[in-house]
């Protein structure tokens, strides 16, 4: 699919300003869609919306399909008649502290009522790092008293539009909702040691847990519906000022998800729901020792007798709430890493043969064009270039990528394809800023030489350099992540891959976007002629 030549931003949600402690889908998101629009921008990339199921990490998600409440603006629930601005100070000042907090019990945090054992006092929170578990605990009180509001109103205006909402996507929210109750219920993410009932899914099973669960699956729904009332609202104003949304969408899922539980067949289980083979990648880029992602893989055979139909699902979803869509590791659709599931690292694992176009086809055949891009970074073969070719998808080129060698200049800007989609750098990688100053060229700098050859924006900085040089190339699209924009080092990183902590917290501050940034990037971007 060809893309008109144009230029955005990569920034997550929970990394914008205001809020309550994380980035939303409040004013802070419609701020940035004009600052998007008024340089010049018309793509605001994004990483996925699911909700993380460890580590706090978007790549690893309890849905492929469902969105992260942790995003949903409490501010906008007062304008719905859900909550009161008392509501939203008192349950921001406070972190729940013992008893239950189980969805669907929703309590008076102004007191220890409702099962609520005490509230203690909570720290002010960072407006330049996200601490997940306070902002996690503040955001899931609000949003339990916003429900305890909505079903105390029997005639509340939104109720109509739940129950459609509900109807319409039935085929992945029952499950996903039924998942999360259980979940909280148990306190346990790891479904295969829930009761053996539940892991096989025996219908009396699950319907008795309906039934137990009543409240705590409608509270699900509910939270749903918010996130995508509120998503579909900033994607509309988004489309409706010339910025299209670029979605990012993992290929694995976590095993702690309510797809593998619901799906056990089409995924690499055993009898007890335990993963039998992983996913990983051997040593690349960013890992000597490879990663070991621990997703449990695809059963690609039993996917296939179904005609692909999961996955038809999942890009039919994506296409809903994007306008573009980043496919995060597509080399697994030409040849994937597996790992046995007991292993330690990724170091032993081997390659096997992926389903290559099937899934894409299937879905072509039900959703029509479908505007991806695919993320081919790493251990890339001449077959992985190819299937990208066949399927007419444009790659992903990395400006940092291409000065580790002199020999090497794949991922210069002076060389890549108008079918491709150039970066300064990734979400895993150093910020433009932190990898200038990290750098440290053996013998001759292939930068500093190539610098002194191409006269990208020679009087700006270096950082500004290197981002021109990304524009001025000849990608069609050429996306430069908000850090770099703010000339911002290492402390904003936003991942760094095979870290299992601390990762994906990084936020931009109000005064971060000024008239003198609008000014230099729409200029470049003109000159660049993608605006």
């Amino acid at each position: 699919m060809k893309f008109p030549r144009s230029s955005g931003v990569l920034l997550h949600i929970t990394s914008l300003p205001g809020g309550n402690g994380v980035g939303d889908l409040g004013d802070s998101a419609y701020k940035f869609v004009d600052f998007l629009a008024a340089s010049g921008q018309s793509i605001w990339q994004i990483l996925p919306l699911s909700p993380p199921a460890e580590g706090d990490s978007p790549y690893s998600a309890y849905s492929a399909f469902a969105g992260n409440p942790l995003m949903i603006n409490l501010a906008g629930l007062v304008s719905e008649g859900l909550l009161t601005q008392t509501d939203i100070d008192e349950t921001q000042q406070t972190t729940p502290h013992g008893g239950s907090t189980e969805p669907g019990t929703p309590h008076d945090l102004a007191s220890s009522s409702g099962g609520m054992a005490a509230t203690v006092s909570a720290p002010a929170v960072s407006q330049t790092h996200v601490d997940f578990v306070t902002v996690a605990a503040r955001k899931e009180a609000a949003l339990n008293r916003a429900f305890e509001r909505f079903q105390n109103t029997a005639s509340h205006p939104l109720r109509s539009p739940l129950l459609a909402f509900c109807k319409k996507h039935a085929s992945w929210l029952e499950d996903f909702s039924r998942f999360e109750a259980i979940m909280c219920h148990l306190d346990e993410s790891d479904w295969s040691k829930w009761p053996m009932e539940l892991v096989t899914r025996q219908p009396s099973a699950l319907a008795k847990w309906d039934d137990q669960l009543s409240e705590a699956i409608h509270y699900a729904n509910f939270k749903q519906f918010l996130f995508d009332r509120q998503w579909q609202s900033l994607k509309q104003y988004a489309n409706d000022a010339g910025v299209r949304i670029c979605g990012d969408m993992p290929i694995f899922v976590a095993h702690e998800s309510a797809d593998v539980w619901a799906n056990q067949s089409l995924f690499a289980v055993d009898e007890n729901g335990k993963p039998t083979l992983v996913a990983g990648v051997p040593p690349d880029y960013f890992s000597k020792t490879g990663q070991l992602w621990g997703n449990p893989q695809y059963n690609w055979d039993a996917l296939e007798k179904t005609h692909y139909h999961w996955w038809t699902e999942r890009f039919g979803s994506a296409m809903r709430q994007f306008d573009l869509l980043r496919v995060d590791h597509f080399r697994g659709f030409e040849a994937y890493w597996e790992v046995p599931a007991s292993a330690r690292t990724a170091v032993g694992g081997n390659w096997k043969p992926g389903p290559g176009t099937k899934p894409f086809d299937a879905a072509r055949e039900a959703l029509g064009d479908l505007p991806f891009i695919a993320e081919d970074l790493g251990l890339i073969t001449e077959e992985v270039h190819h299937l990208r070719e066949q399927l007419g998808f444009p790659g992903m080129r990395v400006l940092q990528f291409g000065f580790d060698n002199a020999d090497d200049d794949f991922h210069r800007p002076n060389t890549y394809p108008t079918d491709s989609v150039g970066y300064t750098g990734t979400h895993d990688n150093d910020t433009l800023v932190g990898w200038l100053k990290q750098r440290k060229p053996s013998g001759a700098d292939p930068l500093k030489s190539w610098i002194s050859d191409h006269d990208h924006a020679a009087d700006e900085p270096v950082y500004w350099q290197l981002i021109d040089a990304v524009l001025q190339s000849d990608s069609d699209t050429a996306i430069i992540p908000m850090q770099d924009l703010l000339g911002l080092d290492n402390a904003a990183r936003m991942n760094v891959p095979g870290k299992a902590k601390g990762n994906w917290t990084w936020r931009m501050t109000d005064s971060a976007i000024t008239p003198e940034l609008i000014e230099k990037l729409r200029g470049l971007t003109e000159r660049a002629n993608r605006a």
